[in-house]
């Protein structure tokens, strides 16, 4: 039987982008902090819509793995990922942008901007419950909050398997972590057709429908 898947920024400034071409990331955390310092000393409200903020493109890429790259080349300071993560939205467009309350710019999402690299099983059965460590090193638990979803390649067949971190950013699972998720599966039906799946915090979460071999 085999499984077919369905488809604070200132804080860290003087460590050391640019929209103008310097190639250290923390140059643009300098400019994004102190901009917003200039607006937060307006006597006017600070912005706080992506909209009404200014807009440009960073030359910040996250790659399929989870890595952040600034001008091409990789950030390699945790804590200043983590501090880019903390102002990342994604819009209604579909774009992601790093967002604070005086700017805005898009960077590029090869896929998802997490990855999910650990789990951790407590329980079982219907009382289980999964929980993800991140690259970042959040901690996500599969809900339905946060779900777990499994798309597949329209030409390949290949599943990418993704867990919803937070407010439309999601963490694409890693392959191994997924081997593990498939060995904790079980059968139910859903709308008349046989799905494997797995449980958390009482939920099902499909990981794809089962079919017979030979």
């Amino acid at each position: 039987m085999s499984v077919v898947v369905t488809p604070v920024i200132s804080r860290v400034a003087d460590e050391g982008v640019s929209m103008t071409g310097r190639s250290d990331p923390t140059d643009l955390l300098k400019q994004m902090g102190a901009a917003a310092a200039a607006d937060q000393s307006q006597s006017h409200p600070p912005q706080s819509d992506a909209e009404d903020a200014g807009c440009g493109d960073f030359d910040i890429r996250i790659g399929r793995d989870g890595t952040w790259f600034y001008h091409g080349s990789p950030i390699g300071r945790k804590p200043l990922v983590r501090l880019f993560a903390s102002v990342l939205r994604r819009e209604a467009d579909g774009g992601y942008y790093l967002v604070t309350p005086a700017e805005r710019g898009r960077i590029v999402v090869e896929d998802a901007p997490f990855t999910a690299v650990e789990l951790t099983v407590r329980g079982s059965g219907h009382d289980r419950t999964l929980s993800f460590r991140t690259n970042l090193d959040d901690e996500v638990t599969a809900d339905t909050d946060h779900p777990i979803r499994v798309a597949q390649n329209p030409d390949t067949a290949e599943p990418s398997p993704y867990i919803l971190v937070r407010d439309g950013l999601e963490a694409l699972i890693l392959r191994s972590v997924y081997y593990e998720l498939v060995a904790l599966g079980e059968q139910r039906e859903i709308a008349g057709e046989e799905q494997y799946g797995v449980w958390s915090k009482g939920r099902f979460f499909p990981l794809g429908r089962l079919e017979e071999e030979g």
